[in-house]
């Protein structure tokens, strides 16, 4: 606002000196009123104030993009857009103002949910200047959230050279976002093409599970354990996550076939003998679900017991699937006395999934975060249910 009141001081000076003092003391008395019920919070009082500078001065053009962007954050997107299309109609501005204004209204059409006038308006900026990183990075936003991995590729290839950032690890997960889109068509050839291109970026999580249910549906299984094994070992927080990746819906014409694979996988996983995977605590507690799935409840509950005599000093969630584990056996009395001293302690996780960066919660996986739009962000809590 002081920038505003700066620069409508310097256009009062141009206007006849009979009316200068008025002008400047009434707009003086103006900013000031709404700084301070912008300050309160009051947006509505705020908008008078503008409202009430541009009637003493129409060529009042910051006001003008104070108010639009006023009205903007006060939800009232229509007067958003029609201020700032009245700006870019303007004869007697200079072409950075009407690049601000055309980008300021390609905003409005974005907040606004107008998908395509919003994209069709940041291209526009970005032919008159190509050097926009907030516009670039707009289009990226909006086309993963609309599915368009060709075109989020180019903008997120485009955003690397504007901002001279590292992309290599989104680039990778939008590459492996087109490689799934391949798979579920059945389009394996292409899926392989976009996969190998998403590995020369980064050897992303999500690509390296990909590439594991391509080898599951090309009857690879050698080279599906040890795609597994070695992704566990340097991943093993993620393990849940991998199998409940892996078990994601396939084409209806090869999900029996898809499933019987997964299961011998399954039975290769919970058959590693490795001391150094062993020791997570998630390839354990994933290891112990898959044995209950499969039946075998006495050996889950086995390696519960070891992994307790050997970590007594385990999590809740540890203690919790131990219990239930009791339960399910029928083995009432151990299963008690382990309740008792947890009972004390518990702490009961809402969701199975957040995210890092923002603290986004959901059972649902996720690579890409639904409300702060980061990529990788997600994070694993086993949950006592």
């Amino acid at each position: 606002l002081i920038y505003h009141y700066l620069i409508e001081k310097d256009t009062v000076t141009k206007l006849s000196k009979r009316y200068r003092n008025s002008i400047f003391e009434a707009q003086s008395r103006i900013f000031l009123n709404a700084t301070q019920y912008l300050i309160s919070g009051n947006k509505d009082q705020a908008i008078k104030e503008f409202l009430s500078a541009v009637d003493i001065n129409r060529e009042t053009i910051e006001t003008y993009f104070a108010l639009g962007g006023l009205f903007r954050s006060n939800g009232e997107i229509e007067k958003a857009i029609s201020i700032h299309r009245s700006l870019i109609a303007r004869e007697n501005i200079n072409e950075s103002t009407r690049l601000r204004a055309l980008k300021e209204l390609a905003i409005d059409f974005d907040k606004g949910g107008f998908v395509d006038k919003a994209i069709e308006t940041y291209k526009d900026v970005l032919r008159i200047n190509r050097d926009q990183y907030e516009v670039i990075q707009a289009l990226c936003r909006i086309y993963e959230d609309t599915g368009d991995w060709d075109q989020a590729y180019n903008y997120r290839i485009m955003l690397s050279k504007v901002a001279h950032e590292n992309q290599a690890e989104t680039v990778s997960h939008i590459l492996v976002q087109k490689a799934k889109t391949c798979f579920d068509q059945g389009d394996l050839g292409r899926c392989h093409e976009d996969l190998d291109d998403a590995f020369r970026f980064a050897p992303s999580v999500s690509a390296n599970i990909l590439r594991i249910r391509l080898l599951l549906v090309e009857d690879k299984m050698d080279q599906a354990q040890i795609q597994l094994f070695e992704l566990i070992k340097e991943h093993p927080m993620y393990t849940s996550f991998i199998f409940e990746s892996l078990s994601e819906k396939v084409r209806p014409e090869i999900e029996a076939e898809y499933k019987a694979k997964l299961e011998t996988l399954r039975g290769y996983f919970i058959n590693i003998e490795d001391v150094e995977l062993m020791s997570s605590p998630s390839v354990v507690l994933t290891n112990v679900r898959l044995l209950k799935e499969s039946g075998e409840s006495d050996r889950a509950a086995k390696l519960m017991r070891d992994w307790m005599e050997n970590h007594p000093q385990s999590s809740e969630v540890m203690k919790a699937e131990l219990i239930k584990l009791l339960i399910d056996l029928g083995l009432k009395d151990e299963a008690l006395m382990h309740t008792t001293q947890l009972l004390n302690n518990l702490n009961q996780s809402v969701t199975k999934h957040f995210c890092s960066q923002c603290g986004y919660n959901s059972d649902a996986i996720f690579w890409r975060c639904p409300q702060c739009h980061e990529w990788e962000t997600i994070q694993f809590r086993w949950k006592v249910s």
